[in-house]
């Protein structure tokens, strides 16, 4: 029973990681490590919980199973360390993050210095990913994520407003025309980040005369990343919507024009998410409590150089 016991992080860690070498360097064990402790799981149980082929490998049925109910033991393991930690008081142990892309490499990735400083006894493991992951699948503590809230199974704590703005580059505008009204997009190239809530289909409200539009957009670029969409915009390709955080200080240094400022784009929020827990960590706790001291308020640092 121990054995199997013991074997199920590096059964987790092998589907997860989607093989033996990924497991065994995160693991920061040998492969031959990995694969010993496998078979004598399977052995164990008798019955075989993964297919192995040269490309891939896959669970059987019983190692959907089995996967299934590993997650929630280590779930409940990692809950009875938290426990453990929360008496101790300092924030300690492995902290799991998973964030975006643009918005970890910009605004999380600096800070980390200076946390990990401030707490020695954390050990971070930040995964940057515009997809919208299972918290309690990937084993997350945290996440990081810009959306408009929904119902759902995590708390969540805001740290900061999320607005959008459209922008294109100077020279696009100056070969193409600058749009006054959303109507007047049709005759643009319109840059479309794959992982909008609405891709193609923009929305505009205008405060000052309560008109709202909404309207099909065109384009030859679409992408899953918002930087590297960003990056077409830079270069003249077309128009973006793009959230502040990212472009604000390219608009605010004149690299960037943002576009028919009296027609405003759905906002939305930057929240910290975490599973429903009955002892919020202390690690998780510390982290939330840094982000919204160096990067929360009702005028984010990136906002300030543009707002009013």
């Amino acid at each position: 029973m121990h054995d199997s016991i013991g074997a199920i992080p590096v059964f987790v860690a092998v589907v997860e990681e989607g093989g033996f070498s990924a497991a065994a360097k995160k693991l920061q064990v040998s492969k031959s490590a990995v694969s010993k402790r496998i078979t004598q799981l399977e052995a164990r149980l008798g019955v075989q919980l993964l297919y192995r082929s040269t490309r891939k490998l896959s669970l059987s049925e019983a190692g959907e199973q089995y996967f299934a109910h590993a997650v929630q033991s280590l779930a409940a393991a990692r809950e009875a360390e938290d426990a453990v930690a929360q008496m101790q008081g300092a924030p300690q142990g492995r902290l799991r993050i998973n964030t975006t892309m643009s918005f970890g490499r910009l605004h999380v990735a600096p800070l980390v210095s200076e946390f990990l400083g401030k707490y020695p006894g954390v050990e971070l493991d930040m995964v940057m990913d515009d997809r919208v992951v299972d918290m309690v699948e990937g084993g997350f503590d945290l996440a990081i994520r810009v959306r408009m809230l929904e119902d759902s199974s995590l708390f969540a704590r805001k740290i900061a407003p999320s607005h959008n703005l459209l922008c294109a580059a100077p020279d696009y505008l100056k070969s193409r025309g600058t749009p006054t009204h959303p109507e007047q997009l049709h005759d643009h190239n319109c840059l479309h980040y794959a992982y909008a809530s609405s891709v193609q289909s923009w929305r505009f409200t205008n405060p000052k005369t309560s008109e709202s539009i909404a309207l099909d957009t065109t384009g030859n670029y679409q992408v899953n990343n918002s930087e590297a969409m960003y990056e077409a915009v830079l270069q003249g390709l077309g128009i973006g919507r793009m959230p502040t955080f990212i472009a604000g200080p390219d608009v605010a240094a004149g690299k960037l024009v943002s576009l028919m400022p009296d027609y405003i784009l759905p906002s939305q929020t930057i929240y910290a998410m975490f599973p429903e827990r009955r002892h919020l960590p202390a690690k998780v706790r510390a982290f939330i409590d840094f982000l919204v001291s160096k990067l929360g308020g009702d005028v984010p640092t990136w906002d300030q150089p543009i707002s009013g």
